[in-house]
């Protein structure tokens, strides 16, 4: 550790001492001593309670390993009926609704795409925070969503034939949200403001109107030529730019040269999954970047081509109404927080026994303290409109752990004199402990509770490392289709409906994990709003420009009503862990064995030695996945798996990991940032990455809940270490 202070019974990093002090509470009421002597009456507090869960969760997976070892044959009755024992399913709640008050808009009634980056990345935190509003031409340009077929390749230079297809791809969507009383957009020539509604000409000359005239609501520049025409579907606003002197422009029969989108409406800031913060060092990097989110001060300087371009949060934007009124619209999404999770600890603060505070605990009080700037300003740049701290808690494991998560929110509201439910909480449905008592979880945050959501790439790995005693798991991508998965996404859209979730709460559904697959995600990713989710993630803001467009084809609010009486009865699929029920033949196993091999070190060796928490990887087939912690653990919870049931022995899976190190140094040959793991064809016995991923897989079934944390953190801080 480095220079440490001594404060109220704390060891706190010198550095982390100095940010807290002059620039997180600068500006705030808020005494710095009693504000560390608050901090110590929260860590005393709630130190012991944390630990005794941790337990918990140890005890209560000892006993589901000793039950599958004794009952080798798969019934799910008799499951059912040892996890009632042992207190792993907990009763139902009585009937209630949630009661959380001062909730967002963007949360509560508007379906839209959902953005998750890493806020110690200040230039992807400015752009999630700026993806509120997204070009359609630039997101149908630059993506797979057009073929580059008949000349429209895209290149450095702009193509005109594929600018051609865009313009028409464009006039197509407006079609379907801003139909017209006769015609289509493909015809028109001129749009105008007559009397109020807006006046299309067509190429015949034949003037339309619109079928619903509500939907527009306003415009810039001059009334008789807008250069600006903002329109509202489903919730969702949209802008008709309109310039015939822009080289894009010019190409369109009526001037359009671009189409807006409202897209990402809300965005979590994320201190986890994303992130890698192993000590004091980076939790400030953390810390600070949410904080200048909140002033509104972050900026970002990076060079493009000959130019040095700043970022920094947009403004809002302004229009005129059609009755003369000036109003705006946010220019930003609407920023969650998510804190990490009640497992680890941060050598940032030592409590009074000289221990590592828990990092959870720490996030709460400073990720909250942060967000105060906001709450208080008058003027400017706002986050919350409705005087809320947003924070999303993950990797919580049932209804007491939620419970603990609501008491160390109500001491933190006392310790910075906030109302009671201020600040709101955001579960992850991604361990399985929870969403097999999703109901318990919910009620026991029913005051301050304003989003679910399935985290399933989590949800997987608990899966196999909970049922790594009952059997040999399936290969990943049959996990995938097994009744589990389904029953456990279904059932978080039906409970949360049913506990008051519509017109209060999000209820949301994972990430698409493939950036450069557009096409792909415009076919399957809507199937998660026909299912009731009001939000959906996605992996960038071009990506959420485009999933907009699902949220203006498909009325989440019908779907959600024709749901809202569906009953949960499915709660034995969620029991049945996804076993294989015949053998693998040798190149079935060595295929999976790669595949999950080469995605655990291109990971790791990113993670380990640039510190870097989330980026594309590309797999075995050099496809660009958007791979974190939770990724990982799924890749190296089912090797460990595989070896503890002896599909696959020590020696292949050694044998694999040599092999693939050299693939992914060939894979990062072009990063001049990146560090080789193999030498004249072998790995190097002292890398620091390779080591953290054998661990990963070679001390998997005794990593708490098959976490990948501890290792990764290990490895990390011992590289640091010895590149100071």
């Amino acid at each position: 550790m480095s220079a440490t202070i001594q404060q109220a019974g704390l060891t706190i990093d010198s550095s982390l001492y100095d940010f807290v002090n002059h620039e997180l509470l600068s500006g705030l009421s808020l005494d710095q001593e009693a504000y560390w002597q608050g901090v110590a009456t929260i860590i005393n507090k709630l130190t012991p309670i944390n630990r005794a869960l941790l337990a918990k969760r140890d005890e209560l997976q000892a006993k589901i390993d000793s039950f599958h070892v004794e009952n080798p044959t798969w019934d799910v009755s008799k499951y059912r009926t040892f996890l009632e024992s042992i207190e792993y399913l907990q009763p139902q709640p009585p009937n209630f609704e949630i009661v959380t008050e001062k909730v967002e808009a963007e949360i509560a009634t508007v379906a839209a795409p959902q953005l998750v980056v890493p806020v110690n990345n200040g230039r992807f935190a400015l752009n999630a925070a700026n993806a509120r509003w997204g070009s359609l031409y630039d997101a149908l340009y630059g993506t797979d969503v057009l073929p580059e077929d008949d000349g429209a390749e895209k290149s450095d230079r702009y193509n005109p034939v594929r600018g051609f297809k865009v313009m028409a791809y464009a006039r197509q969507f407006l079609d379907k949200v801003l139909p017209l009383t006769a015609g289509s957009h493909i015809e028109s020539t001129q749009y105008s403001i007559v009397n109020k509604e807006l006046v299309i000409t067509l190429n015949d000359s034949r003037q339309v109107s619109l079928s619903e005239p509500n939907q527009l609501i306003g415009y810039r520049g001059q009334i008789q030529s807008p250069s600006v025409l903002l329109f509202k579907h489903n919730g969702l606003h949209f802008e008709l730019i309109i310039d015939p002197d822009d080289p894009i422009g010019k190409e369109d029969k009526a001037g359009i040269k671009d189409v807006i989108l409202e897209a990402a409406l809300t965005t979590i800031m994320d201190c986890e999954d994303s992130v890698a913060a192993v000590d004091a060092e980076d939790k400030i990097e953390v810390y600070r970047n949410w904080l200048e989110l909140n002033t509104g001060s972050l900026q970002e300087e990076f060079s493009k081509g000959d130019e040095v371009i700043t970022r920094k949060l947009n403004p809002d934007r302004d229009y005129i109404s059609l009755n003369g009124d000036m109003f705006s619209l946010s220019g930003r999404a609407m920023m969650f927080v998510r804190n990490v999770g009640h497992l680890m600890t941060t050598p940032a603060i030592l409590d009074m026994n000289c221990d590592e505070v828990f990092e959870g605990i720490l996030d709460g009080i400073i990720t909250a303290t942060a967000a105060l700037h906001d709450l208080n300003k008058k003027d400017g740049l706002r986050n919350s409109k409705a005087q809320s701290i947003n924070i999303v808690k993950p990797k919580m494991h049932g209804a007491e752990e939620v419970a603990f998560t609501e008491l160390l929110f109500s001491e933190v509201e006392r310790l910075l004199r906030l109302p009671a439910n201020t600040i709101k909480m955001g579960i992850m449905d991604e361990e399985r402990r929870t969403s097999v008592n999703l109901s318990a979880c919910i009620y026991a945050a029913k005051a301050r509770v304003v989003f679910i959501n399935t985290g399933f790439l989590d949800r997987t790995g608990d899966e196999i490392h909970t049922s790594m005693c009952a059997g040999a798991v399936l290969p990943k991508e049959q996990i995938k289709s097994q009744p589990w998965i389904s029953a456990y996404e279904r059932q978080n859209v039906e409970i949360g409906l049913r506990y008051g979730f519509k017109g209060k709460a999000q209820i949301g559904k994972g990430m698409w994990a493939k950036p450069d697959k557009m096409a792909q995600m415009m076919e399957q990713k809507i199937d998660q709003l026909r299912a009731g989710a009001n939000t959906a993630w996605v992996p960038s803001p071009t990506a959420a420009t485009l999933h907009a467009m699902h949220y203006h084809e498909v009325d989440v609010q019908q779907c959600q009503k024709a749901i809202l009486n569906r009953q949960f009865d499915s709660l034995e699929e969620l029991l049945t862990p996804p076993l294989m029920a015949k053998q693998l033949n040798e190149s079935e196993i060595q295929a999976e064995l790669d595949n999950n091999v080469q995605g655990i070190l291109g990971y790791v060796v990113r993670w380990i030695d640039q510190g870097i928490g989330c980026s594309k990887v590309p797999d075995i087939s050099h496809v660009g996945l958007m791979e974190d912690r939770a990724t990982l653990r799924i890749s190296s919870q089912h090797i460990a798996n595989w070896l503890h049931h002896g599909i696959c022995s020590e020696e292949q899976v050694r044998n694999t990991f040599a092999k693939m190190a050299c693939v992914v140094d060939s894979q990062n040959s072009v990063d001049p940032n990146y560090q080789a793991m193999c030498c004249n064809g072998r790995p190097s016995s002292d890398n620091l990455s390779y080591q953290a991923a054998l661990a990963l897989v070679f001390e998997g079934t005794s990593q708490p809940n098959g976490y990948t944390e501890p290792l990764l953190h290990r490895y990390r801080r011992l590289y640091k270490a010895q590149n100071k």
